[in-house]
């Protein structure tokens, strides 16, 4: 088991982070074994085997975030990207009670187009630090998300909504219109529909070990109950409000969410345009990342011509 060390060797000296595994020799001569992960994951994270998802996990930083309802800052969990430009960045949210690990396959493949991507886990969900948070309703998930952008992306974004993902930002969208320019929708569940049954997920892309990597944090229990007490998103009678252009994405077997409210999304949101994926089911990011990824460059090139690096997989 590899030990994950934070340490000054000296006055002035940087600290030492373990996100790669590698050894640090100092000027004293002892080394020290680094984990290839941030000390906050559980320990667990040692066990998963999947190499897309342990270089994902290896990446999540915390950064604090200011927010109204609670008296410390939060040390919020997210992906951030390797490199910045002048373009529209990219956000990508994930589903109900998942993390930002939801990612895992089609992040490496978005900055390999070149685009600037995101991965910020919802506040209550993910592997923030929320000791000491109390609440997780809508209107606290809302106001993190917005001082989250405010505070480190701080220009229009192209935000990504899977599954319950795409409640959550058409919520953000119609309350924070100026922090968006663009929306992806994927398999979206906006019309208050549930989860739908999970058992239908494919083995491969299942909540297993990975998709539950963060329900080991002590408070996620609490934070799960208090969003589902509060009642969760109802955003029905806000789809005609969001003025953005709108990719929604579809997959063709989804089992979870029937693919006639994707339809339905599609002739209620006012600048739409919608594309199904064919043998996917109900997260095409996670079964077809290639064919997501190309819908992704298609869409945002379209809108805002900006030229994106080809993909290996594309």
């Amino acid at each position: 088991m590899l030990i994950t060390a934070t340490l000054s060797v000296s006055a002035g000296a940087p600290l030492i982070t373990g996100f790669q595994a590698k050894k640090y020799t100092n000027h004293r001569n002892f080394t020290v074994l680094a984990s290839e992960f941030p000390s906050f994951l559980p320990k667990e994270v040692e066990n998963i085997k999947d190499s897309f998802a342990r270089t994902l996990s290896s990446r999540i930083e915390r950064l604090p975030v200011h927010v109204s309802f609670s008296k410390n800052c939060i040390m919020s969990s997210c992906v951030k990207p390797k490199t910045s430009d002048n373009t529209d960045p990219l956000v990508l949210l994930h589903g109900f009670d998942s993390s930002c690990l939801e990612w895992r396959y089609m992040f490496p493949l978005l900055e390999e187009a070149g685009l600037e991507t995101w991965a910020v886990d919802i506040l209550g969900w993910g592997f923030s630090d929320l000791e000491k948070v109390r609440s997780f309703n809508v209107t606290s998930k809302r106001e993190h998300l917005y001082q989250f952008w405010k505070s480190y992306i701080k220009r229009p974004m192209t935000l990504v909504g899977p599954s319950l993902g795409a409640a959550v930002a058409i919520d953000f969208v119609v309350n924070y219109p100026e922090a968006v320019d663009k929306l992806v929708f994927i398999d979206a569940s906006v019309y208050g529909e549930g989860t739908g049954n999970l058992t239908k997920l494919p083995k491969a892309v299942a909540y297993t070990g990975i998709g539950r990597l963060h329900c080991l944090l002590p408070w996620w229990e609490d934070a799960t109950v208090d969003f589902m007490i509060s009642g969760g998103y109802n955003v029905s009678g806000d789809i005609k409000h969001v003025k953005q252009k709108t990719l929604i994405i579809w997959g063709q077997n989804d089992q979870i969410i029937d693919s006639k409210l994707g339809v339905r999304l599609h002739c209620e949101l006012p600048n739409a345009i919608i594309r199904e994926i064919p043998d996917c089911g109900h997260i095409p990011h996670v079964e077809k990342p290639a064919e997501v990824l190309k819908l992704v460059k298609e869409f945002i090139q379209a809108e805002s011509g900006v030229a994106i690096k080809n993909s290996i997989l594309s």
